[in-house]
């Protein structure tokens, strides 16, 4: 091979591994898909969740309690956050309900009942609940407690009223925490 067809290869060599460091580079900021859109790990839980076709109504619900502000400060949370089908579930105008201005402290402490200060991963929650008997207990930020239990292939919060919730996309990484997406509601002791 002359020097300059080795001198070709060498550049075309060179410009693969800048555009494959690029892909690697791209790929390690969008972490997972949620909602029909890539989760940004550089952005806020706030951010990732706004722009997310399935947390429509925890995106309202977050905005309605002032918690936005919370969400995308400093953290870190870790957010389990309720697809717009588990504001479905609850009982009929439920939502509607607790949208409005009265209703205010409620809806703080139904959202704050989802949010666990802290960074854990869903790797984290399994090892705390089989360190734990099989069963961790979480603080929220609203003075509630989850509990969190692994039953082989998914992590599974109960709440306080005995509800139970699938973790359907874990380890949504971002800036100020992590979002584990979750298919119920989680309910706060009255």
């Amino acid at each position: 091979m002359n020097l300059a067809r080795r001198a070709a290869c060498a550049v075309a060599v060179a410009v693969g591994l800048t555009a494959g460091a690029v892909v690697v580079l791209a790929a390690a900021e969008l972490s997972v898909e949620a909602g029909g859109v890539p989760m940004v790990a550089s952005k806020t839980i706030f951010e990732n969740l706004a722009a997310s076709k399935d947390h429509k109504s925890l995106v309202a619900a977050i905005e309605a309690a002032g918690l936005a502000e919370t969400l995308q400060g400093e953290g870190p949370f870790t957010l389990f956050a309720p697809v717009d089908k588990a504001f479905d579930k609850l009982a009929k105008g439920a939502v509607a309900k607790l949208l409005e201005p009265e209703s205010k402290d409620e809806l703080v402490a139904l959202l704050a009942n989802h949010i666990v200060p802290g960074r854990s991963s869903a790797a984290d929650l399994v090892v705390a609940a089989e360190n734990s008997g099989g069963r961790a207990t979480l603080a929220t930020l609203g003075g509630g407690e989850l509990v969190v239990t692994h039953d082989g292939r998914k992590v599974v919060v109960l709440d306080a009223k005995g509800g139970k919730a699938a973790v359907t996309i874990p380890d949504v990484a971002q800036r100020n925490g992590v979002i584990h997406v979750v298919d119920k509601v989680l309910q706060p002791r009255e």
